[in-house]
């Protein structure tokens, strides 16, 4: 794959898809970078990038992106990575079903009309990158994570099938799986739980005040939470290698409950993940507990 392709972005307006835009461009893509907001494309543009309007929630946006993209190249695409998602945090039976429709559309539904819009293109072309934005939890689940879980889960599953199915083409999907990054994920997973969840009538109510501590902490680089750069590492080898892999796990989480989940028994694994977030669960200091 030569580093010189056009390449389209979903989710540029921060984080992951912004810094691999950046990234790509310097490497020698052409990047089409696409944000749903005014502002957000103006400041995408003032950073030398092709912004797009695109709403992966309206198909409308969609059919208008995918045009504008191909009437630039010559209508042609050599890479796609879907990046644009959120997360909808809280217990599993506190989800209304429009929260749960909402998580689909923006972490599946539209990345995958996106990407169906454009396979033509890129089976006519006889070559193609496909990449998916996955997490450590399209792997394992967490508490008070279901609705993303059960995206992830599913982005997995419909990942793995496509694969196989464009065996031959020329075409070529890959997962990123990320654990945790830094970027401006929980505060809008906060904003999606004040809007959704009715934290007082909930039966989760006391670990909800510890979730609404961590979410609304501030989020840096550690050992084991990375800066978008890691990320963008793994996506460069997934558009740019002669053999790209199935699956790119990114931070030491990732790697760790990857393995464990295929040696430990299914109630030893729920101990472990249940450990591992323990600290979430108790009140902050301010409770008194």
């Amino acid at each position: 794959m030569t580093r010189h392709g056009t390449l389209l972005i979903t989710g540029c307006s921060t984080g992951i898809g912004y810094a691999a835009a950046v990234t790509l461009k310097r490497r020698g893509w052409r990047v089409f970078a696409g944000a749903r907001g005014e502002d957000d494309l103006r400041m995408l543009r003032n950073h030398g990038l092709e912004a797009v309007q695109l709403d992966v929630d309206e198909p409308a946006s969609i059919t208008a992106a995918v045009e504008t993209v191909l009437a630039s190249t010559g209508g042609q695409l050599d890479a796609l990575f879907n990046n644009a998602g959120f997360g909808q945090p809280g217990a599993v039976e506190d989800l209304p079903r429009a929260a749960l429709r909402a998580q689909f559309e923006t972490n599946l539904f539209g990345p995958q009309e996106l990407t169906n819009q454009l396979l033509p293109v890129m089976r006519r072309q006889g070559h193609g990158r496909i990449v998916y934005n996955s997490s450590v939890l399209g792997l394992t689940a967490l508490p008070y994570r279901g609705a993303y879980v059960a995206s992830k889960f599913a982005m997995e599953g419909l990942v793995d099938t496509l694969r196989m199915e464009l065996r031959g083409s020329g075409v070529h999907v890959s997962l990123v799986e990320p654990g945790p990054i830094v970027s401006r994920f929980r505060a809008n997973a906060r904003a999606r739980f004040h809007a959704n969840i009715d934290a007082s009538a909930s039966a989760h109510a006391r670990n909800y005040r510890a979730l609404e501590h961590r979410l609304a902490a501030p989020e840096r680089a550690t050992g084991l939470t990375l800066g978008p750069d890691a990320v963008v590492r793994k996506l460069v080898h997934a558009l740019e290698s002669p053999r790209p892999r199935p699956r790119y796990p990114v931070t030491l989480p990732t790697r760790v409950f990857g393995v464990l989940r295929r040696l430990l028994p299914t109630r030893v694994m729920d101990r472990v993940l249940l450990a591992s977030t323990a600290d979430e669960r108790r009140p902050p200091p301010e409770d008194g507990d």
